[in-house]
């Protein structure tokens, strides 16, 4: 899983937040003060292991980029979907699984074809989208869920 540092404003330590856990509010490892992650939010990286208990635990709305590295769509879509996850943070999670080293999930969801975006609410599958769409028309199924 990936993760991101971020600078205490108050105490000017480092702190290493796991992006899965970037919504959650963290704090200062130090002084317990919460810290400004709006500029460092990422993308959550999921695999088959860790999947279907991310989605459970998800306390917010969630938004999944199901992509291959190799597919050209899926490249033009990934800066959207990283402006997302900073546009969101705190309010939905983005995240993405990669197919070609993932499988598993992509087949249990019917995933034929790169990029498709899957969203859920309460660990439940609200909504379905394929193809590189516009970053306006992703917005609007997030804002929908929230």
């Amino acid at each position: 899983m990936n993760s991101v540092i971020v600078k205490c404003m108050h105490c000017n330590t480092k702190n290493r937040i796991p992006a899965a856990k970037q919504h959650l509010g963290p704090k200062c490892g130090k002084c317990k003060n919460r810290l400004e992650i709006t500029d460092h939010a990422v993308v959550v990286e999921l695999d088959d292991q860790s999947f279907n208990d991310f989605i459970r635990q998800a306390g917010l709305p969630t938004m999944i980029d199901f992509f291959s590295p190799t597919c050209g769509p899926c490249q033009i879509l990934a800066p959207v979907v990283e402006r997302l996850a900073v546009k969101y943070i705190g309010r939905a999670i983005i995240a993405k699984l990669d197919t070609s080293r993932h499988p598993l999930t992509a087949s249990h969801y019917g995933i034929r074809g790169v990029p498709t975006l899957l969203f859920f609410k309460g660990g439940q599958l609200q909504d379905q989208l394929t193809g590189a769409v516009p970053e306006q028309v992703l917005a609007e199924k997030i804002e929908d869920l929230l």
